[in-house]
């Protein structure tokens, strides 16, 4: 691992060093902040305390004590006895007084041990004048004052005595040595020109291979220059070590340990022992301490876990497992690593416990969401341990961790109750911070504030902390609120407040307060962290902004793995930009980042949205290679991306290699079905799922109702709806407005309205299944009353909710309350009206017969028509008579050019000449579908039985009971002939070319599901529903027949509801 020990010169002749160190001794040492904040490290270790206590009772030795009186001397030995090694600030300056009341100011010996106690005690000014007024000095007093600065923290003075002292020409002593060389240490990179001068002069000094100052030097050189050139210093003054100690040892071992080098640090611990057995030194406490350190460090390696459990044997053979400092140590590394029960075990068999050993475990438990253990461990051990706020903190942390948040809430007030009682909570600001987030994860945020405002001392984290429990508890705008006034009592809000305060302006969808919050993180140089650019990330993404969210991401200097899975979940969610998504995911493949979990998750529902299989194949061959199909989350969104694909092969076959099957997969299962048409398939997976004790979430009960409702079965809606109702989900607004809207579609409107009225909660996709329902079923009066109450509950609208109420103005003829909610739209609500608000409003004045208005409006519409509009239009020309034929042969000019093989382009442009009498054009326009290869969509009908769902097409004779339905249509025609039908025979133009054409209209497919459902025996309303449009003639039988056989009739075709009951139908004859 090393070059041979006979390679490795000692490299001291390579340092130079200035004849008289006057370069240390004349520069002024500069200051350095980072100093500030560090721990205070012992003086010297006992054996070395003894040393130089030795050194100055011999320098002192030749002193004529025998001048004094056998009193005084008397009097002497005992205060310096009394006092050498006190460490009060008070005992120091007792022993002062004592020192200038006996007359003992000029006594070298005395003057030293006075120095050491103003140093012990921290009192560096008192230590410094009591040596400026010294008659003499000695090594030994430098050295007091040199470790009396290093122990005080005051790192550069430490180094500016010690130039002096080279200056006055005394020779450093090893304390002196190792004091200097400490500093240097603690100064880190700043203090290694000043190490490497001092090392230079130990070079020079019979010091050079003292094991004392060498082992300083390797401590260091470790912690001066980083990286392996430190530890490579540190190791050539190791190796220039004649007689190593068990500390020069460890002091190597720290290095590397810190450095995180598992293998060198357990390679000198090998060689470490075998030295050892030879000389006659063991691994001590420290030995063990660092190399627990560097093992619990390199877990995610693998080989961790392995080293831990092996030094806990070794550490139990040695018999330092009772240790307070190793078992600490265990227990701390353990807990970390996720091996909680080992740490429990280690820490019961503790000769002495103390907070940290306590802590280190509560942090394990709390790591692993084992929140109700920790509980018993501060019951068990509270008596035994003497804990500190650091201890009341982890403790705090575990309430939110419990599996059930109302008994976490509940222990977590019975320690607050606890807390107060003591004190401890008025002492401790940490504590306090640590309530207000403990009460904000048990989901009781109005505890949080009584904490947060009983506080007296608030710092930027207890704001911070309160700000983030409003997030969490979707307190948005009171997150808001604090963070104003946070600013305006002159608090800087940090990293973690810009956090949870652009995540409420997220939430709530306030663009302009986050690019607030955004130029408050630019003034305050925060907009560089990583944590806080991702978070701006989200908030641009969240609120459509994607220009804005490219532009940021360009300019971040780093981009993590969140900021990568963002901008690809942003893209993949913009309709406009999907296929940037793919570009961002290959740009981060290309910067070197390995997808996880989440980016596959992301890019997935890229894929999905494009519908692109190809990309969906891609993207499932980079998972198997990147090993996260043992994910399900991963193989849930395959599903879903498959799904939306139309390969429901691949679904399958996925889905049934699935070891373990969650809810996610089955839900994305039945989805993907559904989304296929695969209604049958869909409800035997729900079925088989509920069987296998699986569980829908809502968001799949949604689905499934809305495939109920799209083919209007209703008895598999009522089926969900009861499943709902078990699984305690019929409360839930999703699923509620879900199930409005199923009752709706299925055509049983009072269902739909009276669970709409048992909604506790509402939200605008339930106000806008009611008013849609409604005009569907033609009762716009009805769907207009929905929209008043609507808004007097001051439920905002949006853009479908004026979708449906145009279209209840429409199916009811309200011209002018049509033109005045139009309006409104912008006007009222600002919301820009879209192209299917432009196509209601031609619906409406097409079915009213304002045929001018029509085509004015045509004229004046600000944004370019469609497929949707042209179609529209060319659907009121047709009930124009005749009158419109200039506009819809303009409107058949733009369909043929946006969809030239959509036969019902053709379909309609005929009808249109039909009505006109245009029967040359008739045969145009159909010739025209025949040569572009329009085919168009076959009618079709179909009735849900018990027995299943029959479907029927026009002169249809594949259905088993064939017969009995043919023979039926015959008896109703003879039945409605006498009771005064006539059949329109004008309606076969517009969708057959016949022969018969009045026998063609009495086989139209809903005529023939009419007659099956009446071969059955029943008093239940019929339901039928149709694919198209209903014909003139069959609306006119309908009226016939529910009159004849008095029963209700409820017809669903492509545009709306009609209910045919005794003669008469809802829509009035205007739809």
């Amino acid at each position: 691992m090393f070059p041979p020990s006979s390679s490795r010169r000692l490299f001291c002749t390579c340092i130079s060093a200035d004849s008289g160190f006057t370069y240390l001794a004349n520069a002024a040492v500069l200051r350095s902040n980072s100093a500030q904040g560090s721990r205070p490290f012992a003086f010297l270790d006992d054996q070395n305390k003894k040393q130089a206590r030795a050194e100055n009772h011999d320098q002192m030795a030749g002193n004529p004590f025998e001048m004094h009186e056998s009193s005084v001397s008397h009097k002497y030995e005992l205060l310096i006895e009394k006092f050498r090694f006190c460490r009060a600030d008070l005992e120091a300056k007792q022993f002062h007084s004592h020192v200038i009341k006996d007359g003992f100011v000029g006594d070298l010996f005395t003057g030293n041990t006075l120095i050491n106690a103003y140093a012990r005690s921290g009192d560096m000014p008192s230590a410094h004048n009591v040596f400026d007024e010294m008659p003499d000095r000695n090594s030994v007093t430098w050295s007091c004052l040199i470790s009396g600065y290093t122990h005080s923290e005051s790192f550069e003075e430490a180094l500016d005595a010690f130039g002096r002292m080279v200056s006055a020409g005394f020779t450093p002593n090893h304390y002196a040595l190792g004091s200097a060389l400490r500093a240097c240490q603690r100064l880190g990179s700043e203090g290694l020109k000043y190490g490497l001068q001092i090392h230079g002069l130990v070079s020079k000094t019979p010091y050079a291979f003292d094991v004392v100052v060498c082992n300083v030097l390797i401590s260091m050189y470790g912690n001066c220059i980083a990286g392996s050139i430190g530890s490579d210093f540190a190791h050539r003054v190791f190796d220039g070590i004649a007689n190593r100690n068990s500390v020069s040892w460890n002091s190597l071992i720290s290095v590397y340990s810190q450095r995180g080098d598992v293998d060198t640090a357990f390679c000198l611990f090998t060689d470490m022992q075998t030295e050892g057995s030879v000389v006659g030194f063991r691994p001590t406490e420290y030995t063990f301490g660092s190399l627990i350190t560097v093992a619990s460090e390199s877990v995610s390696t693998g080989k961790g876990s392995l080293l831990l459990m092996q030094l806990l044997a070794k550490i139990q053979m040695s018999g330092l497992l009772e240790d307070l400092y190793v078992g600490s140590a265990l227990v701390n590394a353990f807990a970390r690593t996720g091996v909680v029960d080992t740490a429990k075990s280690i820490f019961q068999h503790m000769g002495s416990r103390n907070a940290v050993s306590w802590n280190g475990l509560m942090v394990g438990l709390v790591k692993l969401k084992r929140g109700e253990e920790a509980v018993e461990l501060f019951l068990d051990t509270r008596d035994l341990v003497r804990l500190n706020s650091d201890s009341y903190v982890h403790l705090l942390s575990t309430f939110g961790e419990f599996s059930c948040e109302e008994i976490g809430r509940r222990k977590g007030k019975e320690v607050h109750g606890y807390l107060v009682r003591t004190g401890m909570i008025d002492s401790s600001t940490s504590v306090g911070n640590s309530l207000i987030n403990m009460y904000a994860k048990c989901s009781a945020v109005e505890d949080a504030c009584s904490v947060f405002n009983l506080m007296f001392d608030k710092d930027s984290v207890s704001w911070s902390s309160m700000i983030s429990g409003f997030d969490q508890n979707e307190c948005f705008q009171d997150a808001l609120l604090s963070f104003r006034t946070m600013k305006r009592i002159g608090l800087i809000p940090s990293n973690f407040t810009l956090i949870s305060t652009l995540s409420s302006c997220s939430s709530l969808g306030w663009m302009v307060t986050g690019e607030q919050i955004h130029s408050e993180a630019v003034k305050l140089g925060l907009n560089l962290d990583v944590s806080v650019s991702n978070t701006l990330l989200s908030l641009y993404a969240d609120t459509g902004c994607i220009s804005e969210c490219r532009k940021l991401f360009s300019f971040l200097h780093d981009h993590d793995q969140v900021s990568w899975n963002i901008i690809v979940k942003a893209f993949s969610d913009s309709e406009a930009s999907i296929t940037e998504a793919t570009g961002y995911f290959i740009d981060m493949m290309r910067a070197g980042r390995s997808p996880n979990c989440v980016t596959f998750i992301n890019i997935l529902a890229a894929a999905a949205s494009l519908s692109c299989v190809e990309l969906a194949h891609q993207i499932h061959a980079l998972a198997i290679k990147c090993r996260v199909m043992d994910n399900n989350s991963v193989i849930s969104s395959l599903l879903t991306c498959y799904g939306k694909c139309r390969e429901i092969s691949y679904c399958e076959r996925i889905f049934s290699t699935m070891a373990e099957k969650d809810d996610s997969s089955w839900n994305s299962m039945i989805s993907g079905y559904i989304h296929n048409e695969l209604l049958t398939e869909a409800m035997h997976l729900v079925w088989l799922m509920l069987h296998n004790g699986q569980k829908l979430d809502r968001f799949t009960f949604a689905t499934v109702l809305s495939a109920c409702a799209s083919v209007a079965t209703l008895e598999h809606g009522m089926e969900i709806h009861a499943c709902a109702a078990r699984a305690c989900f019929v409360s839930d607004v999703v699923i509620g407005s879900a199930l409005v809207d199923m009752y709706a579609k299925c055509g049983r409107i009072e269902y739909a309205s009276r669970f709409f009225e048992l909604m506790p909660l509402r939200n605008v996709y339930s106000w806008n299944s009611m008013i849609s329902g409604y005009a569907r079923h033609g009762d716009g009066h009805r769907a207009l009353e929905i929209f008043a109450k609507m808004k007097l509950e001051n439920q905002p609208p949006d853009h479908v909710t004026f979708v449906g109420v145009l279209s209840a103005c429409s199916h009811v003829g309200l011209v002018s309350e049509g033109y005045h909610h139009f309006e409104s739209m912008k006007r009222e609500n600002n919301i820009e009206p879209r192209i299917e608000h432009f196509s209601c409003m031609v619906d409406l004045l097409g079915r009213a017969g304002e045929f001018e208005k029509l085509e004015s409006f045509i004229n004046r519409m600000p944004i370019e028509p469609n497929v949707l509009i042209w179609r529209t239009v060319l659907g009121a020309c047709g009930r124009a008579n005749g009158r419109l034929l200039d506009l819809g042969s303009r409107a058949a000019k733009m369909l043929k050019e946006l969809e030239p093989q959509n036969a019902v382009n053709y379909v309609l442009l005929a009808n249109m000449y039909a009505s006109s009498q245009k029967w040359e054009r008739v045969a145009e326009s159909r010739h025209a579908m025949k040569v572009a290869a329009a085919r168009k969509e076959a009618g079709c009908s179909w009735v849900a039985m018990k027995d299943g769902i029959h479907v029927f097409v026009s002169g249809d004779k594949s259905h088993p009971d064939t017969d009995a339905i043919y023979e039926k249509l015959g008896e109703l025609r003879e039945r409605m002939k006498a009771a005064g039908y006539v059949a329109q025979v004008d309606y076969a133009l517009y969708d057959l070319e016949v022969e018969s054409k009045e026998e063609i209209l009495n086989y139209h497919s809903e005529r023939l599901a009419i007659a099956f459902v009446l071969t059955r025996k029943s008093e239940m309303p019929i339901r039928i529903m149709k694919n198209l449009r209903v014909c003139g003639d069959c609306h006119s039988a309908f009226k016939y027949v529910s009159k004849i056989v008095s029963r209700q009739i409820v017809l669903r075709d492509s545009n709306r509801f009609h209910h045919f009951t005794d003669g008469k139908c809802s829509c009035n004859d205007y739809w």
